[in-house]
């Protein structure tokens, strides 16, 4: 058998001869023989295909212990593995994404042509029991600024949902401007996250998990921070459009985003109801931030799963509609009732209108 030089068979590969080294310690890519007495690798030509992957798979970006699993994969795994590290990537550059036209338009300054028409929120907010939960576990606020809900989960999970929002109240008060308002947000949910593992530790309940998603909007006067983790839901409705503004944090969605599941299949699938995040989380569960620019006209929505649950996006369209923001949580916390209310269901609803006269609270 004819052998491949180190330096051979890193240019047919693409891969550089201090890679090819490094891909031997970590067991990814052993050289087909070693010299004894020297030392040097050799390669065979049989190996070119699973460096190439490798290579490819490194220009992706993909971490080397997951290159490892692809590579070990049939070509047909191997495949599904890969679509469905991309679809994370793409997932996570979205968040990105919007982060960096936001910094783009705050330090071109083009967010602030037209600061002399400063805008309000007119808001309500509503939560109900449902019809089969012995209690309610969803917290809903509305307040001249901070917009709220919070879906907790387990023997604590009322106090849980009600100490995250809590936790975001001071924020009611504080000095905002869109230079520090997503600072202020993160900052309040470390804060948030801390009253719920305080929750979590004193429940009497040991072994029984206890946590809550927060999904939340914070008001600068034109522009609306969200703060969003777990599978409680944004909207926004604009110019008759409605436009989900959150991402669900769930074991069906991720199966979703990786291609591993349809929306369909999602629907009926045992883990539906898991959370990928949730409060309290750990450092790997950074909840997602955005800030949005508002328009007078806008209506926004947050509500917990069950309305989500019960009411298709197409309906919640048509009820989020009409009517004021009182008119409007009411008729979308009895549809979620009346398709059978198997859950407890909240909504927020703020409207954002040119200041004619003060805010008004419709709860």
């Amino acid at each position: 058998m004819e052998w491949l030089t180190i330096g051979a068979f890193a240019r047919a590969c693409r891969l550089s001869p201090k890679a090819l080294r490094l891909y031997d310690e970590l067991d990814l890519l052993k050289p087909a023989r070693v010299d004894p007495e020297t030392g040097y690798r050799y390669y065979a030509d049989a190996q070119l295909e699973r460096a190439r992957l490798v290579a490819w798979l490194r220009r992706l970006g993909m971490p080397l212990t997951r290159i490892r699993e692809v590579c070990a994969l049939p070509a047909g795994p191997a495949a599904r593995e890969v679509r469905a590290y991309w679809a994370r990537v793409e997932t996570e550059t979205a968040v990105r994404r919007d982060l960096a036209a936001f910094l783009v338009d705050h330090l071109s300054g083009e967010s602030r042509r037209d600061t002399t028409k400063m805008l309000e929120l007119r808001y309500a907010a509503h939560s109900d029991r449902g019809h089969v939960r012995p209690s309610n576990q969803d917290t809903a606020y509305a307040g001249r600024r901070l917009l709220a809900v919070a879906d907790g989960c387990g023997p604590a999970g009322e106090s849980a949902s009600a100490a995250a929002v809590a936790a975001l109240k001071s924020l009611e008060d504080a000095e905002l401007s869109a230079g520090n308002v997503l600072n202020l947000l993160e900052d309040a949910v470390r804060s948030a996250d801390e009253a719920v593992r305080q929750v979590a530790e004193g429940s009497t309940e040991g072994g029984t998990e206890v946590g809550t998603t927060l999904t939340a909007l914070l008001w600068t006067g034109s522009r609306l921070a969200l703060v969003h983790i777990g599978d409680s839901r944004g909207y926004l409705l604009r110019d008759g459009e409605l436009f989900r503004i959150t991402h669900d944090h769930s074991v069906v969605q991720s199966l979703i985003d990786e291609g591993r599941l349809t929306p369909e299949e999602a629907e009926s699938h045992p883990q539906r109801m898991l959370l990928a995040k949730a409060l309290p989380g750990g450092t790997a569960d950074a909840p997602d931030l955005k800030l949005h620019e508002a328009r007078a006209g806008d209506r926004y929505l947050l509500c917990s799963d069950g309305l989500t649950r019960a009411v298709s996006d197409e309906r919640i369209r048509e009820l989020l509609s009409g009517g004021e923001p009182g008119d409007a949580v009411r008729v979308l916390v009895e549809a979620a009732n009346a398709a059978g209310g198997d859950d407890n269901v909240s909504a927020v609803v703020a409207d954002v209108v040119l200041p004619a006269h003060p805010p008004v609270s419709a709860r």
